[in-house]
C-alpha cells in the first residue's frame, strides 16, 4: 500500500486579502503555511488571533496559518512559494530572496498585471528575479473574489505552468472541498486573462459609474474578452483558455462584482472621484490602474487593436473626461463581429 503523501509546506509573500485568503485556502488543503507579511500588527493578529481584520473582516482563519515579517523566514523549507504582493513591486520583494529559497521550491504567482517598463508577464518577472527555471514557476487565475473564497463559497481555478509536475505540485497544495483548480500548459494565455480582465472589470465599473446599464455592461465583457484573445493569441496563447475559467470565468466575476476592487475603483471614477481619491476609497489595490498601460503598450508593440483598453488608459492617465470614454469603448471600423 502506497504511504499518504507528506504534508507540503507553503509560504506566501503578501498578507492583503488574496494572499491571506489563499493562504486559509492552502491551510485547508492540508498545507502548514507562513504568511509574510511587512505590518507587524497584521502579522501578529494572523499567528495568535487567525484573524486579517484589515482586509477580511470577520473571517476566521484555519490554525495552520502563521505570519512572520521575515520574508527568509517565511520561504524558509518551504516545497511552494506563492507571491501575492502588488505587481509593481514584485520584483522588488522576489530579487533579495533569490539566494533564501529552497532548491526543490516551486512559486506560484498570485499576481495579475503586466510590469511596467518591460511589459513583462508576471511569471517572468518571478523566473528573472528568483533566478529559477521558469518550469519552477506556475500562474494561478480564475474567478477568485478574495472573500467569498474566505468564507468558503465554492469555487474553480486554473493552475498553468510549462512544467506538468509544477502545474500538479501547486494543484494538490490547494486542492479542498470548495476550491477545485485545473491545470493548463498556456501559461501566456491564463497570465493575459488575469491581467487584461481588471481593465475591462475598470472599463464596466467607469460605465456604471456614468449610469450606464446592463446591455452596456454585457457589450464591454464580451468585447473585452475580444481585446483579451486577440492580444493573447498573438502572444502565441491557446484559442481555448480564453472562454474557461481563467478567461471568461474571471471576466464575468471580476466585472460584475462589487466585491472587485477594479470595478469599484471604475465606478468611483465614473461618478467624478479623482484618480487618487478613487484609490483611497476602494481601499486596496487595483492592478488594472498601473497595468492598462502596459498592456496597451505591449499591445501596441505587435500592433494588436485593443480600443477599450485605450480608452481606459486615457480616462485614467491621460485627462480624458469620463463622459468622453462611450464613444471610445467601440471604436473600431465597422466590420463583422469576430474579427
Amino acid at each position: 500500500m502506497t504511504p499518504p503523501a507528506a504534508p507540503l509546506r507553503a509560504a506566501v509573500l503578501g498578507s492583503g486579502s488574496w494572499g491571506t485568503t489563499f493562504a486559509a485556502v492552502l491551510a485547508d488543503a492540508g498545507c502548514a503555511v507562513t504568511v509574510w507579511g511587512r505590518d507587524a500588527a497584521t502579522v501578529e493578529e494572523i499567528t495568535h488571533e487567525h484573524r486579517n481584520s484589515r482586509y477580511l473582516p470577520g473571517v476566521e482563519l484555519p490554525a495552520g496559518v502563521s505570519a512572520t515579517t521575515d520574508p527568509r523566514a517565511a520561504v524558509a523549507g518551504a516545497d511552494v512559494v506563492a507571491v501575492a504582493v502588488p505587481s509593481q513591486r514584485a520584483r522588488d520583494v522576489l530579487a533579495p530572496l533569490a539566494d533564501a529559497l529552497p532548491d526543490a521550491a516551486v512559486v506560484v504567482s498570485l499576481m495579475k498585471g503586466v510590469e511596467l517598463d518591460t511589459d513583462q508577464r508576471m511569471s517572468q518577472v518571478v523566473a528573472q528575479s528568483l533566478t529559477i527555471d521558469p518550469a519552477r514557476v506556475a500562474v494561478l487565475s480564475g474567478p477568485n473574489l478574495a472573500r467569498e473564497i474566505a468564507l468558503r463559497q465554492p469555487t474553480a481555478t486554473v493552475v498553468a505552468s510549462t512544467s506538468a509536475d509544477t502545474a500538479q505540485l501547486v494543484a494538490r497544495a490547494c486542492a479542498s472541498s470548495y476550491f477545485r483548480p485545473y491545470t493548463n500548459p498556456d501559461v501566456v494565455g491564463v497570465e493575459l486573462c488575469g491581467a487584461v480582465k481588471n481593465v475591462i472589470a475598470l472599463a464596466v465599473g467607469i460605465s456604471q459609474g456614468r449610469g450606464m446599464g446592463y446591455n452596456t455592461m454585457a457589450t464591454v465583457i464580451t468585447r473585452g474578452l475580444v481585446e483579451i484573445t486577440r492580444l493573447g493569441l498573438a502572444l502565441g496563447a491557446d484559442a481555448e483558455t480564453f472562454p474557461g475559467l481563467a478567461g471568461m470565468g474571471d471576466l464575468m466575476a471580476t466585472c460584475a462584482s462589487p466585491d472587485s476592487r477594479n470595478h469599484t475603483l471604475g465606478v468611483h471614477i465614473g461618478r467624478g472621484m479623482s484618480l487618487d481619491d478613487a484609490v483611497v476609497a476602494t481601499g486596496g489595490t487595483a492592478e488594472g490602474v498601473k497595468s492598462c498601460r502596459s498592456v496597451l503598450e505591449l499591445a501596441t508593440s505587435l500592433g494588436v487593436e485593443m480600443p477599450i483598453t485605450s480608452a481606459v488608459v486615457q480616462v485614467l492617465h491621460q485627462g480624458l473626461p469620463v463622459d468622453e470614454l462611450a464613444g471610445l469603448l467601440l471604436a473600431r471600423p465597422h466590420r463583422a463581429e469576430g474579427v
